[in-house]
């Protein structure tokens, strides 16, 4: 349960939310149609296309979910923790996270199917690199969990029993965060098609940046209160 929530760990999940959800929109609306920062539902397209004998599209859509995976052991990789703690290894798992971004651009602008790779493990590697702060699961790229959590202490609150307030706000964020980047990401791309993608890749750039020059800064504390 959050007690206390620093600015700096408020705003990253937010912008790191938007940036996601941008990406996310930007992918299904181009060429292959098929999400890159959540694995549930291509996964249940990956089992219909076993069902139709779909050769290509297992190819496609398992090629898609293997990266996703790539992307969360990249994480595991560089930072090595699941609790959040302060250090430089964020930063550069943001700025590989940028790179696979633009990676992804090119290649997408190519009608290639390995931007939609490259842009899989970029969310793999992000929805990774943080799984918990003050014992609270924090997912950047996708809602499934995190509005089953919202639910269930709305619930346990019209109940009438204690919840963290604060930990429903900072969901809370992120979701709103997430479906803005998506609105965002939907109207930019039918404007600049996978351009759009310039937005998550300024989003994590920034913040790569920002976190190394105020990583130095904060002060060196273990955030998972367990």
């Amino acid at each position: 349960m959050i007690t206390k929530l620093p600015k700096w760990i408020l705003w990253g999940g937010a912008v790191l939310a938007f940036s996601a959800g941008s990406l996310n929109t930007a992918a299904l609306m181009g060429f292959t149609n098929l999400s890159v920062s959540h694995v549930t539902g291509n996964v249940s397209l990956f089992s219909a296309a076993i069902a139709h004998f779909d050769g290509q599209s297992l190819l496609y859509i398992g090629a898609s979910l293997i990266s996703f995976l790539i992307g969360a052991i990249l994480s595991g990789f560089i930072i090595g923790q699941t609790s959040l703690k302060l250090g430089r290894r964020y930063g550069r798992a943001l700025y590989l996270e940028a790179g696979l971004l633009l990676v992804s651009y090119f290649l997408y602008q190519q009608h290639d199917y390995l931007g939609q790779l490259a842009a899989a493990m970029a969310c793999g590697l992000q929805n990774a690199m943080v799984a918990t702060y003050s014992g609270a699961v924090i997912r950047t790229t996708h809602l499934t969990g995190l509005t089953s959590d919202m639910g269930a202490a709305i619930g346990n609150w019209l109940a009438g029993r204690s919840i963290s307030k604060l930990t429903l706000g900072f969901q809370a964020i992120i979701w709103y965060c997430f479906c803005g980047g998506g609105v965002v990401g939907a109207f930019l791309y039918a404007k600049v098609g996978y351009g759009a993608l310039f937005v998550p890749i300024g989003i994590v750039l920034s913040a790569a940046f920002i976190y190394n020059l105020a990583s130095d800064r904060l002060p060196e504390v273990n955030a998972d209160l367990q």
